[in-house]
């Protein structure tokens, strides 16, 4: 935990990486339910297969898992529920823009708590094709060679 920044990364999503051209990161904030920010505390959070999607002018996340809370009582939250984010008009209408005129996709990249507040980094996601993602692993077998290479001498 980065102690001077007052950030503690929960979970990030590593396939959004492989899968996405990643660009124009955003920190946005989540409207939780009850019992929600314990779960995120105790890292019982996934963001695989998550994505954002508009509508009204405001926007949301879908495939979030939020697991339940194991001392929660029947007022548990539903794990898998459709969570609105917290953006300003501007930000939203930037996106929406992007999302509908260039074919982008909004995708989540990491969850952390900033100052005891949970939030959400969203990226503009180009999907990748299947020759792109071949390309990603030979560079990242390279770099894995080249720096056992380096460790032996």
């Amino acid at each position: 935990m980065s102690e001077k920044a007052g950030i503690k990364v929960i979970c990030q999503n590593k396939k959004a990486g492989f899968n996405y051209f990643l660009s124009d990161f955003l920190e946005v904030g989540l409207v939780l339910a009850g019992t929600e920010i314990k779960s995120i505390r105790a890292n019982k959070v996934s963001l695989n297969d998550s994505y954002v999607v508009f509508k009204n002018h405001e926007a949301y996340i879908l495939n979030m898992n939020i697991s339940q809370y194991e001392k929660g009582t029947i007022y548990n939250h539903d794990p898998l529920r459709t969570r609105k984010l917290l953006m300003n008009k501007r930000e939203i209408f930037k996106y929406e823009q992007r999302v509908v005129k260039d074919g982008y996709t909004i995708v989540p990249t990491k969850l952390y708590l900033k100052k005891g507040m949970a939030k959400l980094e969203i990226a503009l996601g180009k999907g990748k094709k299947i020759f792109d993602k071949r390309e990603t692993i030979k560079e990242r077998d390279d770099k894995r060679y080249m720096d056992k290479m380096t460790k032996r001498s």
